[in-house]
């Protein structure tokens, strides 16, 4: 009998350890630097990108992270420094300070918890100038003059106000509307703001920021710097030595369909605890984390949505470029600068890095043309900047997407199966967190975009707002 009993021991030892491993968070200290630094984040970018002011930014902005925000508009475990225009969150038994600060066209960057003020100067930042006309004298969608238009007769405009009514009152506060911007035929029609936002007003596009993102990818594309279907030139981590590395099988296509097979790190509750988390608000490098992740699915095989695979998109399209100046100025000179889009703010990790799964600050007006360029198949001032086998790609449904209903295209949002005979089947969105969206519906010469602040649940549906302001047009479903 005694012989049993470290046999014994070992179950119920084993047993203990699986119960502490379900009931202690070993994540937990993550989860702390990580709150830190969205706090801090947010808090920056609202001051100094959106020009918001501090009790705004406890109101609306950070809003999202519920009662784990630190203090409020009166004081707590912050400290904002004006003259560096930097925000420090956390501290002592608030777990790491860590430290967040605006730089000159990139907005506000995340510092890793070991570095202080004294680093500022060594983040990266944007010195390009912007062009001198000035937009408010240029014609829209170029500039902002004359950019509004009548709703025309063929419209319903009491519908058309319905819809905007139906945007910004909703059935819960945790939907907070911020801007709502109709553009029917190039024009706009329709554009409301909240109180406190006005037109020049930058916010965060989220997960908006893709479809931006794949748009730079594309122009590589089409000039045949990049290949869809050739593997991707990654050095993975960690490297594999004595044999084939599985992950070379990856292509371009695979990433932006959302089907790499790499393992979702941002998924299972670890979102705010590890993988891309730790680049968006700790200092990480939003490179490295995305190349070390182990191969679990054929590529192609399986849908999963994941952060990392626009980043490793991204790795991709800057290795396509000669250094890094002409990196850090590719999008505004191929892209934001040409059609207009100077309100927009292409943010980068602390290594110079874009996160463009999520980190553009932008302005209502400036995504309308971002829709409308898809919109027009890809020409702006009859240049085409990106082709329309671009476009279609964009649009095609994700192979793997379809056991969720052929909703996900090329980091774009397709209507599902089951909207597409409330709405026109060839409508198509980006899709950012908090309720951002540029809706585009070619059927009827239409782009809507609507921003927000949303939090809680959320649950602000982008084809019910479609549906909503297609109530104008007479020959709507």
């Amino acid at each position: 009998m005694p012989k049993l009993l470290p046999a014994l021991l070992l179950v119920v030892m084993s047993t203990a350890t699986v119960a502490d491993e379900k009931s202690y968070d070993y994540f937990s200290a993550n989860r702390q630097l990580i709150r830190n630094g969205v706090q801090s984040l947010l808090t920056c970018n609202g001051l100094y990108t959106s020009r918001r002011n501090l009790k705004q930014v406890f109101q609306q902005e950070l809003a999202y992270l519920g009662e784990n925000v630190l203090g409020d508009a009166s004081g707590g475990p912050y400290t904002v420094f004006p003259r560096e225009q930097a925000v420090s969150v956390g501290g002592d038994a608030h777990g790491p300070a860590v430290i967040s600060a605006f730089r000159q066209g990139i907005g506000c960057v995340v510092m890793a918890p070991h570095l202080s003020l004294s680093d500022v100067d060594k983040l990266p930042k944007l010195e390009l100038p912007y062009p001198k006309t000035d937009p408010g004298t240029l014609p829209w969608p170029q500039g902002d003059a004359n950019a509004d238009m009548p709703i025309p007769a063929t419209l319903n405009a009491d519908a058309l106000q319905q819809a905007s009514n139906w945007t910004f009152d909703r059935a819960t506060d945790e939907q907070d509307t911020l801007s709502l911007l109709v553009i029917y035929q190039g024009k706009i029609i329709h554009e409301r703001y909240a109180d406190g936002i006005d037109q020049s007003t930058r916010t965060r596009t989220w997960s908006t920021a893709k479809s931006i993102g794949a748009t730079l990818i594309g122009m590589q594309v089409d000039d045949g710097k990049m290949s869809l279907d050739a593997p991707l030139a990654i050095d993975w981590l960690p490297a594999v030595s004595g044999g084939k590395d599985p992950r070379k099988a990856i292509t371009l296509r695979h990433l932006l369909n959302m089907s790499s097979g790499l393992y979702p790190v941002d998924s299972f509750n670890m979102e705010y605890a590890t993988g891309s988390g730790l680049a968006y608000w700790a200092g990480a490098s939003s490179v490295d984390g995305a190349r070390n992740r182990g191969l679990i699915r054929e590529p192609g095989s399986y849908w999963e949505y994941e952060n990392y695979d626009t980043l490793l998109a991204i790795k991709a399209f800057k290795d396509t470029l000669p250094n890094e100046k002409a990196y850090r100025e590719f999008p505004r000179k191929r892209l934001l600068d040409r059609i207009g889009m100077r309100n927009t703010l292409l943010s980068t990790d602390r290594f110079g890095d874009f996160i463009l799964s999520s980190q553009v600050y932008t302005n209502a007006r400036d995504l309308g043309r971002f829709g409308l360029l898809y919109l027009n198949n890809g020409i702006w001032n009859g240049e085409r900047l990106i082709s329309k086998e671009w476009i279609s790609f964009s649009r095609a449904p994700a192979p793997a997407s379809a056991r969720r209903g052929n909703d996900y295209g090329a980091q774009w949002w397709l209507v599902p199966d089951d909207r597409k005979d409330e709405v026109p089947a060839g409508a198509y969105s980006t899709a950012g967190n908090r309720g951002q969206y540029v809706i585009v519906d070619p059927e009827h010469d239409l782009v809507i975009v609507r921003r927000g602040l949303d939090y809680g649940k959320q649950g602000f549906n982008r084809w019910d707002l479609l549906r909503e302001v297609l109530k104008a047009f007479p020959e709507s479903p």
